[in-house]
C-alpha cells in the first residue's frame, strides 16, 4: 500500500459515516479512526524480509488521545493542548481574524484554532467555559502531540 492509497482511504473515511477501518496486507498494517472531525492513523510497515518473517504481530494499539485540557498552574488555569502533530493556524485564512485572542471568552464548541495534518484541516474546539489568558504558539508554527497551545482561565 502506498501513500496515494492511504490518502484515498482518509478521504473516504472523512466523507463517510465509517468511524474506524483497519487494513492489513502481508507485512503492512494501517488503522484509521475518526473522532468527530478529527482523523487519526497508525501505520506499521514491516522492517523484516518475507523469507525470515516471524509470525505477524498483533496490530499496535493506538495511543490514547490526550485530554484536550490538562491541569495547569492553579485550580483555575489550564493548558489547552494539541491532540495531534501538525501545523497550527490561528485563523481560517491569512486575511481572516484569529479565532481567539488573549482575553477572549470561550465556551465548549468554540473553534480555537486549526491544526493541519496530512493536508486535512482539523478544527480544535474548546471543551471548557473560560477566558484565553495566553496564546502559546505562533501562527503557521509546527506543533507536537500534546503540546500546549493556549493557557486558559476556567470560569
Amino acid at each position: 500500500m502506498d501513500l496515494t492509497e492511504i490518502k484515498k482511504l482518509l478521504k473516504l473515511v472523512e466523507k463517510s459515516d465509517v468511524q474506524e477501518i483497519e487494513i492489513q496486507e502481508d507485512t503492512f498494517y494501517v488503522r484509521i479512526l475518526k473522532h468527530g472531525n478529527q482523523i487519526q492513523t497508525v501505520e506499521s510497515p514491516a522492517i523484516y524480509s518475507a523469507a525470515a518473517a516471524p509470525p505477524k504481530p498483533a496490530p499496535a494499539p493506538l495511543p490514547e488521545s490526550p485530554p484536550a485540557v490538562k491541569p495547569g498552574l492553579s485550580e483555575h488555569l489550564i493548558e489547552i493542548c494539541s491532540p495531534m502533530v501538525g501545523t497550527f493556524y490561528s485563523a481560517a485564512s491569512p486575511e481572516a481574524d484569529p479565532y481567539v485572542q488573549e482575553g477572549d471568552q470561550i465556551k465548549p464548541g468554540k473553534v480555537l484554532c486549526i491544526i493541519e495534518a496530512m493536508k486535512l484541516m482539523n478544527e480544535i474546539e474548546a471543551e471548557i467555559t473560560g477566558k484565553i489568558v495566553k496564546v502559546l504558539v505562533d501562527n503557521a508554527q509546527p506543533v507536537e502531540y500534546n503540546q500546549p497551545l493556549f493557557l486558559a482561565e476556567k470560569a
